[in-house]
């Protein structure tokens, strides 16, 4: 797996990275929603510059002008809850790309720490030969990625893959070369520390889902 790491040289990226992480703005549900959206359109750049390109020829006022345009045919997919502001920061740099969610969620069946995934509602487009991005925010301990992305192979076998996160563990990204292909790219706004027992990731930023959208039961 080529792992993409953003925040290891400085950008405006690192700015927007402490603010989801600061618990004096979480009290501000739409500026955090925002600030991933804008984490998601920073990565989207980052990650276009991996894409294919074809050239093509624009017709201006005063002529013609060769210049480049994006050749992959591209399938962008988020993770439902909280992947829905990185999902509209992708989007708006890739506004041409077919859209698809998947739900995804830690099931506790003993009321405890133990936990399965739980894959639920989907609506995928056609991702046969395509160029899938599967976006995130929290990659933890890696296994709700890797079971979104079983169910994805049940569709079809996309050209390309990439999966983009804001923050990472070092327990999930081991979990995700473990269970996933090595021609797949993962892109990571930030690395942290690692896991704690309750496999939440630390200093990492508590729940991205629920800082963006409200409490859940």
């Amino acid at each position: 797996m080529q792992i993409h790491h953003l925040s290891e040289k400085n950008s405006i990226l690192n700015h927007f990275l402490g603010e989801i992480r600061d618990v004096n703005i979480h009290k501000d549900s739409m500026r955090f929603r925002r600030n991933i959206e804008r984490i998601g359109e920073i990565m989207a750049y980052e990650l276009s510059k991996e894409l294919e390109y074809k050239t093509i020829e624009i017709q201006t006022p005063l002529g013609i002008k060769k210049t480049t345009q994006i050749a992959d045919n591209i399938v962008l997919c988020s993770i439902l809850r909280a992947g829905l502001s990185m999902h509209l920061g992708f989007l708006n740099y890739f506004d041409q790309a077919d859209n698809g969610f998947i739900s995804a969620y830690r099931f506790h069946p003993n009321k405890d720490d133990f936990f399965e995934i739980k894959v639920e509602y989907q609506a995928i487009a056609d991702i046969n030969d395509k160029c899938l991005l599967l976006v995130d925010p929290m990659l933890a301990t890696g296994q709700s990625i890797v079971a979104v992305y079983n169910r994805l192979m049940e569709r079809g076998t996309p050209k390309t893959i990439h999966i983009a996160v804001t923050i990472a563990a070092p327990e999930g990204i081991a979990y995700l070369k473990k269970h996933l292909p090595d021609n797949c790219h993962l892109w990571i706004g930030a690395l942290d520390e690692k896991l704690n027992e309750h496999s939440y990731i630390v200093p990492g930023l508590g729940d991205a889902g629920d800082l963006a959208y409200g409490i859940k039961l």
